[in-house]
């Protein structure tokens, strides 16, 4: 999926860098949200990472030497916070499932919020689902590359690793999906 090229803060596309940066997010802020969404599976989590980077690197954009690399800038951005929030994750979902064991054992059972059973049942879609199985730096590189459309070497540049780690990261990453999804290819 080709993005659209949008001014970017002191670039001279808009009147000033505070129009030019609401331009940038009314371009991209939605392809951001779509991608930090495939990365953290979370709606929320997915809008406040995009928004966060966006806050975070408003200074810093103006001060690009290259004033075409602001989106690959707040793409780098939300797959960093990405991963740091997959992280955190991670660590949030040991503890709760420890506590919960602690409270079951007290005879305090747990039961799902409702918003916490519908988002699992959208989890039941096979690509989603599939793309969850994925370790994440092979879930980065095939979102990246194949929903964001970015080249090898942007999905490189973006996640700041050689192309050829690229390209192994997303042949075994579609071989994993296709497994998964039970392709015969």
């Amino acid at each position: 999926m080709a993005e659209r090229s949008a001014p970017v803060p002191g670039g001279g596309g808009a009147s000033s860098p505070g129009d030019a940066l609401t331009d940038l997010y009314a371009a991209h802020w939605s392809a951001l949200v779509r991608l930090a969404w495939l990365l953290v599976h979370d709606q929320a989590r997915a809008q406040d990472i995009v928004q966060d980077v966006f806050v975070a690197s408003a200074p810093r954009l103006a001060e690009l030497r290259d004033r075409g690399s602001a989106l690959a800038y707040l793409r780098r951005g939300v797959v960093n916070a990405a991963t740091s929030t997959y992280r955190r994750r991670a660590v949030e979902d040991r503890w709760l499932r420890l506590a919960s064991g602690a409270a079951e054992t007290l005879g305090r059972g747990h039961v799902e919020s409702a918003e916490a059973q519908v988002l699992a049942r959208s989890e039941e879609q096979p690509l989603t689902a599939a793309l969850q199985t994925l370790p994440l730096r092979q879930r980065q590189v095939v979102v990246l590359r194949y929903y964001t459309d970015l080249s090898e070497q942007q999905t490189a540049d973006t996640l700041g690793i050689t192309t050829g780690a690229v390209k192994s990261h997303a042949h075994r990453g579609l071989a994993a999906l296709r497994h998964v999804l039970g392709g015969t290819r």
